[in-house]
């Protein structure tokens, strides 16, 4: 029953990401998209840990879910105002993190050393290379995790650049397990959109929107100090540029 679950809480998510991408940013509907995704994220993940843990602790799908859930767990707590449970939570996410690369980088090893298509029929060495590039990703968002609970909360731009990445990079996970996979796709779009430029499209496009607007913030800094007045001001807020806007929906929960 939990691979029905799975597969409608995986293409939720891409649809609702996609939305929060193009969607006004601090609009009421980016607000609400990025709510709903994130519990189906949530629910994506977990189904997927155990639905991959019946074929061992080194199974891709169970890494694959617990890495979704990690990010998008940490991109909501960077958003949360700092307490002690979400201290707590920091903690238990960077032992996490820091448990999952090592999985990650075992599966990697043994994934490499075999030499043959996995079931889904890509070959078990680029599994291996995209083990290790995942290890090393995770690696670095504990040492991220770290600073964060040395330094405390963060603001600004680096507040709202940490919980980018990390929504971007959960739905990098759930896009990526879809259409890395040619048969999934056939079963769900046209022939023509099965093609490796095709499939690779929707990746390339998540990937420009998350450095565009990690752009934004590092070229704008100057306005983020403005933001809890324009936030008082409705005048102000309506005027306000997409990065306020944003950071603005973010401050107000």
């Amino acid at each position: 029953m939990l691979l029905p679950i799975h597969i409608a809480a995986g293409g939720l998510a891409i649809v609702l990401g996609a939305v929060a991408l193009v969607a006004k940013k601090g609009g009421a509907i980016h607000r609400r998209a990025g709510r709903v995704f994130v519990y189906a994220m949530l629910v994506m993940g977990g189904s997927a840990m155990l639905l991959g843990l019946r074929n061992g602790f080194f199974d891709g799908n169970a890494i694959g879910g617990a890495i979704a859930a990690y990010f998008v767990g940490t991109a909501l707590t960077t958003v949360r105002p700092a307490s002690s449970s979400t201290r707590r939570i920091d903690v238990a996410a960077t032992m996490f993190a820091l448990t999952l690369a090592l999985v990650a980088a075992v599966g990697g090893m043994k994934a490499i050393d075999t030499p043959r298509l996995s079931p889904g029929g890509v070959p078990y060495r680029t599994i291996g290379i995209m083990s290790f590039v995942l290890a090393t990703v995770l690696i670095l968002a504990a040492i991220g995790d770290l600073r964060v609970m040395r330094s405390g909360a963060l603001r600004g731009g680096r507040r709202l650049a940490r919980h980018l990445w990390r929504m971007c990079f959960a739905l990098f996970i759930a896009a990526g397990s879809f259409f890395s996979i040619r048969a999934r796709v056939a079963k769900v779009l046209p022939r023509p959109f099965t093609t490796g430029p095709m499939r690779a499209l929707p990746i390339l496009l998540l990937f420009g929107a998350m450095f565009y607007w990690l752009w934004r913030v590092r070229r704008s800094p100057e306005s983020l100090p403005r933001l809890d007045r324009a936030r008082r001001d409705p005048v102000a807020v309506e005027k306000s540029t997409p990065l306020r806007r944003i950071v603005n929906a973010h401050v107000d929960g």
